[in-house]
């Protein structure tokens, strides 16, 4: 499915390059909090990389539509121009998010949060990290290792490798 939307595997391995930071964020917030992973930090990683993945799948997606049917030429300004364009609704995501969990994080302690504390935990440190390399890094990662071509571009230069290799 993720290779689908990427269309390539150098597209698809920068959607994946989230992961790694959005884990990192969350590991940190663990051990802020004791270094105890539960049953409830482990639900938290997991919604944790859903949230994460979402982000950077739409990220890069932006970027193809801008090269694909926009037209713009891959490079600095269309990376700069697509990271802009997604400022706000990774932002909101993230900012959301963690508003809404953030008085299970606060009241992480009380009885019956044993879950719910913990997931919250997990979900906030990794939120702010998956947030700042959606924002920063990706965007660099992208325009150093990314392929962004036109659809019709690449059709046409496959179909005329295939005339070339057939008439040989």
């Amino acid at each position: 499915m993720l290779s689908i939307v990427a269309r390539n595997w150098r597209n698809l391995l920068l959607v994946l390059a989230n992961l790694p930071f959005a884990l990192v964020g969350g590991v940190l917030a663990v051990f802020a909090t004791g270094g105890v992973l539960t049953l409830g930090g482990m639900v938290g990683f997991v919604t944790l990389f859903g949230i994460s993945l979402r982000n950077s799948i739409l990220m890069i997606a932006h970027y193809e539509h801008l090269v694909d049917v926009e037209g713009s030429p891959w490079g600095l300004e269309t990376a700069v121009a697509g990271a802009a364009d997604r400022l706000a609704p990774i932002l909101m995501t993230s900012i959301v998010t963690g508003l809404g969990i953030l008085p299970l994080a606060i009241g992480m302690n009380d009885p019956g949060r044993e879950i719910q504390g913990p997931m919250a935990i997990v979900i906030l440190g990794g939120l702010l990290t998956s947030m700042a390399l959606n924002l920063l890094v990706l965007p660099t990662l992208a325009l150093r290792y990314g392929r962004f071509e036109r659809a019709r571009e690449e059709f046409t230069r496959a179909v005329v490798s295939g005339e070339s290799n057939a008439a040989e």
